[in-house]
């Protein structure tokens, strides 16, 4: 087998790859700083793949097989350099699927799902030398992803999606477990259910239950410093919380 060494140093090919690789870590260099499971390099990765099998699609199945020189019989008579290529964007959805998680109501993920689609679609282009339509294509999924961000958080302060159901029960005296009331109601407008039970081990003790909706990032975290301000507290647990 003699190697061809024009097809090892093929600039357009390489030109390819590298653009894809480029593109790829600009996608996945907003998703790595808004701290992502799939980041830098599942984005690269995924970008490189796809222009990889787009250029054997486009490169690799030549309509006659040949010997020494010789054409010895047409292979497949007309050639479809698409069917590789088409491939990648059915099994992007695998990769794609393994970023999506489910918290009871809450789904997590599908947008960095759908920057790896989009990172295929990049790295296609880069395969086929449509490096207008990467750069398009990259510049507009990063001005999507960043400046989305910035309209939900300024515009619409009051999404839904931002809302978190989480339940929080406290341990307390049965003498102050009325204040902690007070203080849920005052400060939480939105919650869900309340309600008291007195300790079987403990007479002394109440565990007071109560679920609130609130609107924030981190609520467990924000919860626990809003209630470390309490004082006679013997427990406190907080756990997101869905109906079943």
């Amino acid at each position: 087998m003699i190697l061809n060494f024009d097809h090892i140093l093929n600039l357009n090919c390489g030109l390819s790859i590298v653009a894809a690789a480029a593109f790829g870590f600009c996608i996945g260099l907003e998703r790595e700083l808004t701290n992502k499971y799939a980041g830098l390099r599942t984005h690269i990765m995924v970008a490189l793949g796809a222009c990889i099998f787009t250029l054997i699609s486009i490169y690799g199945f030549p309509t006659f097989a040949q010997g020494d020189n010789v054409v010895i019989s047409q292979a497949t008579g007309v050639r479809d350099t698409a069917r590789v290529a088409a491939q990648v964007v059915t099994g992007i959805g695998f990769i794609g699927a393994g970023t999506v998680l489910r918290n009871g109501p809450i789904v997590l993920g599908l947008t960095t799902a759908s920057t790896l689609w989009i990172a295929a679609s990049i790295g296609m282009a880069c395969g086929a030398g449509m490096f207008d339509i990467a750069f398009a294509g990259t510049a507009m999924a990063i001005m999507t992803l960043v400046m989305v961000r910035i309209f939900e958080k300024n515009v619409l302060p009051s999404s839904t999606k931002k809302t978190r159901m989480v339940k929080v029960g406290i341990v307390c005296s049965n003498d102050y477990v009325q204040t902690v009331q007070d203080f849920i109601i005052e400060k939480y407008q939105d919650i869900s259910e309340i309600n008291r039970r007195q300790l079987n081990a403990d007479a002394n003790s109440t565990k007071l239950t109560c679920v609130i909706n609130v609107m924030d990032r981190k609520p467990i975290k924000d919860l626990y410093k809003a209630f470390q301000t309490l004082k006679n507290i013997d427990s406190i647990s907080i756990q997101e919380y869905s109906e079943a």
